[in-house]
């Protein structure tokens, strides 16, 4: 039997919500799995947008890495945060000359290596460099440091992603979609072992319109002009993955999805 290496992908946390039901089921699914290694999107965890330095440090006392996308330069302080917290990612084909790092390798108390890759679509987002050709750049690096690769793909087309599913099959270990927050249910193992699920989904209020309180998202949809989002706390939901790799080869042996719920009022 293969060595076995764990990872807990947990989807975006959205502001206070999004923290306390991490805080509520993360020991759960730590006691159920083991995982080796546990990533979340921090994007949006500061208000429902952005991330600050300060919840930045309190989500590393409960997971290793740090994933982000678009609204990660949505609160100003994240820019120096980027450059000296490694831990924290920002899509690596943001242009050159942006603070903070593409990708981490991170090292577990059985000194297996895994790499995390950030990368961002550009379908419906902004332009930004292509994450096709930045993802054959990066693997360039990470391969030979390490064949455990995971990738947070933070894009809002189901098409986009699961083309670079495609494209990185059999290269990398696995590629899981964030940013919709909406949880989907095609996981699968491509063909060469590359673990796929289009989006995680989220940890935040359950009685919500992708996290934010539906009374708020509603009024955006009905008068069609700008208002303001505060996230939703009736309830809890947390959306997560947890994928299973042969730590020699970086190839997944499988993967599985896990919504947890806490039905309760707004406290």
């Amino acid at each position: 039997m293969p060595d076995k290496f764990g990872i807990l992908f947990i989807g975006d946390l959205i502001g206070r919500p999004g923290r306390r039901a991490l805080a509520r089921f993360l020991p759960e699914l730590k006691k159920k799995y083991q995982p080796d290694l546990i990533i979340a999107n921090a994007e949006n965890a500061a208000g429902g947008s952005g991330l600050t330095e300060e919840i930045g440090k309190e989500l590393f006392f409960q997971v290793d890495v740090l994933t982000s996308g678009n609204h990660i330069w949505d609160k100003k302080e994240a820019l120096s945060y980027l450059d000296k917290e490694s831990r924290l990612l920002r899509p690596a084909n943001y242009p050159p000359g942006n603070p903070g790092h593409g990708h981490y390798i991170f090292q577990s108390e059985k000194g297996i290596k895994a790499a995390v890759l950030n990368l961002q679509g550009r379908v419906f987002m902004e332009p930004i460099e292509c994450p096709f050709r930045q993802a054959d750049q990066e693997l360039e690096k990470i391969l030979q440091i390490t064949p455990i690769v995971v990738i947070d793909f933070h894009a809002e087309a189901t098409s986009e992603k699961q083309a670079l599913g495609w494209y990185l099959a059999g290269r990398v270990s696995a590629v899981i979609g964030t940013h919709t927050h909406t949880p989907t249910a095609d996981e699968r193992i491509l063909p060469g072992g590359t673990a796929f699920l289009t989006d995680v989904g989220m940890a935040g209020g359950l009685n919500s319109i992708i996290g934010m309180k539906p009374e708020q998202a509603l009024q955006r949809f009905l008068l069609s002009r700008p208002q303001r989002f505060e996230p939703a706390t009736d309830g809890l939901v947390l959306s997560a993955v947890f994928i299973s790799i042969d730590s020699a080869s970086g190839k997944a042996l499988s993967i599985k999805r896990e919504t947890l719920i806490e039905e309760k009022s707004e406290e």
